[in-house]
Order: C-alpha cells, then structure tokens, then sequence
C-alpha cells in the first residue's frame, strides 16, 4: 500500500469521494464506494472487484493495517484528518473507512445461473427498490449458503453504499445477476430444473411443509404489494406460519426465515 497524507478537500486524488451522499443519487459511472471495516476487507479478499483506493481517517490507520497489507503495493491509501475527511465526503463519518471498487463485467442471469452446481439454492428478487431491504437479503443469502441472487429490473442496486453497509460485505460476495422479462425468466429456471416457490402470506402450503428440492428458487417480493398475481398464478406459493390476526413480516426477516427452512448448510 501507499499512504498518501491529505490536507485539503479539494485535492483532485480524492475526488471520486466527494459529496458521497449526492453521488449515491447519480451513480459513480462504473465506481462504486465500500464503507467500514468488514467491507474493506472483503473488497479487497475478493477476486470479483477490484479496489481503487481507499480514504482512511488518521486514528483508525492503525487497526486496519493488516487488512491494507492484502492490497497491492502501489494501492493508494490517502490518510486525512477527521475535518478533513467530513468535509470531502460531506458529512460526518464516524467509521472513518471507505474505499472505491471498480465494478465487474456482470453476467446476464441466465449465463450465471450455467455457473451454479447440480445442487443449489438461489433468491429471486421482484420490485425490492429499499436498499435496506436489499442489504439484509444479501446478508441472509450469504449467512444461509444461498449460491446467488437474481433481481428484476426494477429492484435497486446491491452496490449502492449503503445496500452493501448493511448487507455487511455480502453484496460482494454473493454473485447477482438482473433480468428483464419475468415470464422468460421463470421458463429458463423451468429448463435449468428448479423448483419455483413463491414466498406470500397467502401462500397455498406452509413454508415447514415444503420438501427441499435439488436445485430451488425462492422469489420474495417488495414490502406491501408483494409479488404481483400473474407470477403468484404461475409458481408454487408457500407461506410462514404466524399468529392468528398477524399475516406478515418485513421481507427481510422473511427472507431469513425462508432461506433458514431451504438451506442445505
């Protein structure tokens, strides 16, 4: 690594960290920021992305030496003070640890669903637009053995700041892929043979009662409107079993309790 001191905000090296809350809005063209501990450290274990750089606040340089130690040795660490660092990124940073990535070439869903092994577990996602949301399913995929999950075009982006946060790194290590008609998606799942299931409060069969196939999807949709109907029509839908005059949970949680039930770890 290569520790370069920055004193003024406005230095042109670290640009790609400037005003991060109004970058997250307009996109990073191909860029992306990791931010904290944990995630700096899978950024830079991981053989999908690639690190650019990091920007370390002074008093934190020290802990995380061993975890810079895994970058290669030109990597450029710009080391600011506190004031300095808030005011480049705009706001105060209490973690005092970001890092830019470089986004991969990503495969088409259907090219990365050929990847996966005769026996696996993926998570489809179907209007997930809350990056909080999206986070904790990519943590849960990780944490539950899940090999990789799909998401619609309409879902938000797993490398946005604050989905990888709150995914806790997992948003770099779970592969993901996006498709764009749902219909033609469901037959490529059909052809690859897995089995489809639906998570919905009105499910036909509950959860408990499903028997794990070789190869499985699991579709979770967005908080209130849920999966739309035509889909429910077309797949096997399970439900969680809950207390009588309560029907649903936030879909991350139920995104944890499903991926528990069907996960072979």
């Amino acid at each position: 690594m290569k520790l370069i001191p920055i004193d003024d905000p406005q230095d042109p090296r670290v640009g790609a960290y400037l005003d991060i809350r109004e970058r997250d809005l307009v996109g990073r063209h191909g860029r992306f920021v990791a931010e904290g501990k944990v995630v700096l450290d899978l950024l830079l274990s991981t053989r999908r992305f690639a690190a650019e750089s990091a920007l370390i606040l002074e008093n934190r340089l020290a802990g995380i030496e061993a975890i810079l130690r895994k970058a290669p040795v030109d990597f450029p660490v710009y080391v600011a003070r506190g004031e300095v660092m808030d005011r480049i990124a705009g706001f105060h940073l209490h973690r005092g640890i970001l890092a830019v990535g470089i986004r991969a070439s990503q495969l088409s869903a259907p090219a990365l669903l050929d990847t996966l092994p005769g026996r696996a577990l993926v998570v489809v996602l179907i209007g997930i637009s809350n990056h909080d949301n999206i986070g904790s399913i990519f943590r849960n995929a990780a944490a539950f053995g899940a090999d990789a999950v799909l998401l619609d075009a309409s879902c938000c982006d797993p490398l946005y700041r604050k989905a990888i946060r709150v995914s806790v790194g997992a948003a770099l290590k779970v592969p993901f892929a996006s498709f764009d008609d749902t219909k033609s998606f469901t037959t490529t799942l059909d052809r690859l043979g897995f089995s489809q299931f639906a998570l919905s409060p009105r499910g036909e069969i509950d959860i408990r009662a499903v028997e794990r196939s070789p190869r499985l999807a699991l579709y979770l949709g967005t908080e209130g409107e849920g999966l739309p109907q035509d889909l429910l029509h077309r797949l096997h839908t399970v439900r969680i079993g809950m207390a009588d005059g309560f029907d649903s949970l936030n879909v991350a949680a139920a995104s944890a309790i499903a991926l528990h039930q069907f996960s072979s770890r």
